[in-house]
């Protein structure tokens, strides 16, 4: 469904992401793991469209999407969650979910669009705030909300916008134990489903470990190990070189 062809981009005389050829199936999920600066997130940005590539593309279904903008690519099928949150923060938590449900029924970004006809949108909303244990703070601004349920308020979007591609940066990133379990679940469930394509950025090996079918190793850009996650992880050049002396230890 998702590849990238020779996927690079340059920094000056810096190559952030070199060359990356990798294709993506349905029902899969595939953890792109690597030290810090490896690329991983800027590799996300190209395929998701929030920056140009140098060279290389981007197809989607067979389909050259690299000239397509970040919500062009959205309404194809690519969604996206960030390492930081992106929300309306000024909005509620059921109007953040409402604008998305909204948005993928072909009803525009008008929050105030008469719903009084929609109740079957009105519903979807609160179903999908009820599975992401939101739905108590419905009412609550989403800029009030704790950073875990900010989190899992930016799962609630993407999942209303039911992309065929989900795009997970570092899910449980400043998550507390209590929180990051939520958001692990609603994974699993989307990847239950077995018909999606699924992108997870995780440092977290026992994460890792857990939810990937397949593991892709990026380092300083290039990609340097892909491959079933016991293989990868007990591969030495990726214990030593690529994950670091605490994913050596838990491989163990």
């Amino acid at each position: 469904m998702l590849e990238t062809r020779g996927l690079t981009i340059r920094f000056g005389g810096h190559v952030a992401v070199d060359h990356v050829s990798c294709a993506f199936a349905p029902g899969t999920l595939t953890a792109i793991v690597g030290p810090n600066g490896a690329g991983k997130t800027t590799y996300f940005n190209l395929i998701s469209g929030q920056l140009p590539a140098s060279e290389g593309q981007v197809l989607l279904d067979d389909m050259d999407i690299s000239g397509l903008s970040a919500p062009q690519r959205t309404r194809r099928g690519l969604g996206r969650a960030f390492q930081l949150t992106q929300l309306f923060p000024g909005l509620s938590v059921q109007e953040n979910v409402r604008l998305a449900v909204q948005a993928r029924h072909g009803g525009g970004m008008n929050l105030w669009q008469v719903w009084r006809d929609r109740r079957d949108w009105l519903e979807e909303t609160r179903e999908l705030l009820t599975t992401v244990r939101l739905f108590d703070r419905r009412d609550a601004l989403a800029a009030s909300l704790s950073h875990g349920d900010q989190r899992k308020l930016e799962v609630a979007l993407l999942m209303a916008l039911d992309p065929r591609v989900y795009m997970f940066d570092e899910p449980t990133a400043g998550m507390s134990l209590d929180e990051a379990p939520v958001v692990l679940d609603l994974i699993r469930a989307l990847k239950a489903r077995r018909d999606r394509v699924i992108l997870l950025v995780e440092h977290k090996m026992d994460v890792v470990r857990e939810l990937a079918d397949r593991i892709v190793v990026l380092h300083q850009g290039a990609l340097v190990a892909d491959g079933e996650p016991a293989a990868v992880i007990a591969s030495d050049v990726v214990q030593q070189a690529y994950l670091g002396t605490a994913a050596t230890q838990e491989a163990a």
